[in-house]
């Protein structure tokens, strides 16, 4: 079982940037990926960006690409996501993921492992 724990969200004007972090704990041996997705009001949950956990290889939706960037420190257990230049669209609870699959998830169904979210408000 593996627990995931994010920080980092929270309110920024368009433009600005914010940093968030997820903190794993248990069972990550078998973890092929971690990363985000994330979920709009009325929206379905989607794919952001993910990294390998043992290559540091990194895959990031077309939305975000150029603007964010997803890091990895496997002696504390933890992924970043750096992200910059906002805007009101990326507004969303943002949710940490494992997969124990995949290494480059894009679905959902892909994803063994989720966090409670961290809601990102991006104001115009």
């Amino acid at each position: 079982q593996v627990q995931l724990v994010e920080s980092g969200g929270g309110l920024v004007q368009a433009g600005g940037s914010l940093r968030l972090s997820c903190v794993a704990s248990g069972r990550l041996l078998n973890a092929y990926s971690m990363g985000w997705f994330r979920q709009a009001p009325g929206k379905e949950r989607e794919f952001v960006a993910t990294i390998t956990w043992t290559g540091g290889s990194t895959s990031y939706a077309d939305s975000v690409k150029g603007r964010f960037t997803i890091s990895r420190d496997n002696a504390k257990n933890t992924v970043y996501l750096q992200m910059s230049t906002l805007k009101p669209e990326d507004t969303a609870v943002y949710f940490c993921v494992v997969s124990g699959s995949y290494f480059y998830p894009r679905r959902s169904s892909e994803i063994t492992y989720w966090g409670q979210g961290t809601q990102v408000t991006v104001s115009s």
